[in-house]
């Protein structure tokens, strides 16, 4: 059986709707990274749209410390969407932005790996794919893609199924209890 499963995929790849769509339990917590702003309509009517098209049944947490989350979550499956937006956050918080210091930035994903290996639950997380681009002319961009594409590959060695959403077609990069294609 599958435990833990990482589906990737670029922007708007429909990558959080098949992540959805793998959990077939009535009972799902479903973990919700992104910060809301204050006076952004266009976020608030896109988190919207997310929550509507979940079952009611579902329970949506909204949190940054995903480590303790997975650490301390009832036997219910968890979809965690999405470590982008969770990791925006991360090197807010650490001020990573303006610092060569990335310490906290590191903890931080180490934790969450940790936490995703030893999580005894059915466990998707859903993360964007920044492999495939071209290296960006920022170091702020630099840094988001350099940290999320290693924070994915960690968090590949650790899943059960991995798999990569293109233009809504989910390709099966590890299948559970295999080493991929």
């Amino acid at each position: 059986m599958t435990r833990r499963t990482l589906v990737l995929g670029g922007a708007r790849s429909g990558k959080s709707a098949h992540a959805e769509g793998l959990l077939t339990d009535p009972v799902v917590t479903y973990v919700a990274t992104a910060r809301r702003y204050d006076g952004d309509a266009d976020w608030d009517r896109r988190i919207a749209r997310h929550v509507e098209r979940r079952p009611d049944t579902w329970t949506t947490v909204e949190t940054q410390d995903l480590a303790t989350l997975l650490g301390t979550a009832p036997a219910v499956p968890l979809l965690v969407d999405d470590l982008s937006t969770w990791l925006v956050n991360v090197l807010d918080d650490a001020g990573a932005w303006e610092s060569d210091d990335t310490d906290a930035v590191d903890l931080a994903c180490d934790g969450l790996v940790e936490a995703a290996r030893a999580f005894r639950g059915r466990l998707v997380v859903v993360s964007a794919e920044v492999g495939l681009g071209v290296v960006p002319s920022t170091r702020s961009g630099r840094l988001f893609r350099d940290h999320l594409g290693r924070l994915n590959a960690r968090l590949a060695e650790v899943c059960d199924e991995v798999l990569l959403l293109v233009a809504g077609i989910p390709l099966t990069l590890r299948e559970a209890g295999g080493t991929g294609p």
